[in-house]
């Protein structure tokens, strides 16, 4: 394990806690261990917490008080939201104030002509979710973590999910932020237009920069319309090299809302732990799962076709398709409910893609790396294949302590990034770079780049008081 620098808390100087207190009320300041822990780490497992103080503010003027404490005091800041991350980047590791958004969740403005509502940073997604659902309208983000993880904590990693392959990543729905940076500047761009050229569109800058650059406080967020009669097909599949004839072949006649897939040891843990039945009687080495509205009659017999025509070739062994919406929610858990399965079996979690045209080769050395330096341990893939992102979940064995495994597993890291490396992909597709994986940014950004991007810090947080240790 990564220890932290100290196993004590660190002590923050009283008058710091006191003016800390002034600018976001006296009840909104913790010291307790149970606080300290809880709002210092996120869902990773290889780091210790150990913040010095957690704050609670409520708008965008006592976020700015903090950071110009901060800044004042040269202390850390760890900017902290549903803490549903997996790469360490919202873990205070080492003293830092963490600055948690959880009181800031309310709806600020809706403005229905421009289909766009004003949102506090700290809202669950699932929320936003709700409350576009209310007003006839939706917000396609999606995935499992969507009842927990903040829209903060999203545009920090600019998180994907489920429904890319239709409605693309956070970033394409976010028309507007007011952010405080690290110098503790109120910065309010883009102000939710959608046309806009006048210069750098800095929002872009603070989406996927995991709050190493200021904290994102308000969000004029863009709804879409609200998707009609969705279904849901799951497939079973004899080779991985088939996944992607089914994809092409489904692609050519239907606008697919999500392209999913998993291999048998997944859906074995999802049904061994959930008692869910299998989608059909034979197991295969992989499965599909697809949705589409099914709007109209000809829609659906074109899934049919298409299905049929994928049979035919020898690409499905088998397949089921959704009638209702409980039967589609019920086939969604197949996949859905993966990583909450598996977590018992502290996972090493590797989140990469490459281009969807590269995916058969990419996945085959992949495969072929972990087989030799892990014939026995136990492989749970999965991703979003439709957008050529991987999860590749290596589950600890029972005789091994967590430290042992993780070990065992950064031997063969390298060998991964490498292989992302020569295919021209991301070592982290949509979890962030955080702790976890910050020793291995080269694979994807030269050095050149990576040297632009450490200037860029510099700018929005010239005293390097900002999540430091995460990305670089």
């Amino acid at each position: 394990m990564n220890a932290p620098l100290s196993t004590a808390t660190p002590v923050l100087p009283p008058e710091l806690i006191d003016r800390l207190k002034k600018a976001v009320g006296e009840s909104r300041v913790h010291l307790d261990q149970d606080t300290l822990k809880t709002w210092g780490k996120d869902w990773t497992k290889h780091f210790e917490p150990n913040p010095s103080v957690v704050v609670f503010p409520a708008n965008t003027e006592e976020v700015q008080a903090v950071v110009q404490l901060a800044n004042e005091y040269n202390i850390a800041i760890t900017p902290s939201g549903g803490r549903t991350g997996l790469s360490a980047g919202a873990v205070a590791a080492n003293g830092e104030i963490v600055v948690s958004l959880d009181r800031m969740n309310k709806v600020l403005d809706f403005l229905p002509a421009d289909r766009m509502v004003r949102i506090q940073a700290g809202m669950v997604t699932e929320a936003l979710q709700q409350f576009a659902e209310e007003q006839g309208l939706y917000y396609p983000v999606d995935f499992a973590s969507a009842g927990s993880s903040q829209i903060g904590g999203n545009i920090g990693t600019n998180a994907g999910g489920i429904k890319v392959i239709k409605y693309g990543m956070t970033r394409q729905w976010v028309l507007g932020m007011t952010v405080v940076t690290g110098k503790g500047d109120i910065l309010r761009l883009n102000k939710g237009m959608i046309k806009n050229a006048t210069g750098y569109d800095l929002r872009h800058l603070l989406i996927g920069s995991e709050g190493t650059l200021g904290i994102v406080c308000e969000v004029d967020i863009k709804l879409e319309r609200q998707p009609q009669d969705l279904r849901v097909l799951v497939l079973g599949v004899p080779e991985f090299s088939a996944v992607m004839h089914i994809l092409q072949a489904f692609q050519s006649r239907l606008d697919l809302t999500a392209f999913e897939f998993f291999n048998e040891l997944a859906i074995q843990k999802v049904i061994n732990h959930t008692g869910i039945p299998r989608p059909f009687e034979q197991a295969c080495p992989f499965y599909v799962l697809l949705e589409f509205e099914g709007r109209f009659e000809a829609i659906v017999d074109d899934a049919m076709q298409t299905f049929e025509h994928c049979v035919e070739q020898g690409w499905v062994v088998d397949g089921v398709m959704s009638q209702n919406q409980t039967q589609a929610a019920t086939l969604w858990r197949l996949r859905e409910d993966i990583s909450e399965t598996i977590a018992p079996f502290t996972p090493y979690k590797n989140d990469i893609s490459v281009l969807i045209t590269r995916v058969p080769a990419f996945i085959a050395d992949i495969d072929a790396i972990v087989s030799q330096y892990y014939p026995d341990f136990e492989i749970c893939w999965f991703g979003h294949i439709g957008d050529g992102n991987l999860h590749l979940n290596i589950l600890k064995p029972a005789n091994l302590t967590k430290d042992e495994f993780f070990e065992k597993c950064k031997v063969v890291n390298t060998h991964v990034f490498e292989t992302v490396q020569k295919y021209d992909g991301s070592i982290s597709a949509e979890h962030g770079v955080g702790m976890t994986k910050k020793d291995y940014l080269h694979y994807t950004r030269d050095e050149v780049e990576i040297g632009y991007l450490r200037e860029i810090k510099k700018v929005f947080d010239p005293n390097g008081i900002m999540n430091p240790g995460k990305i670089f």
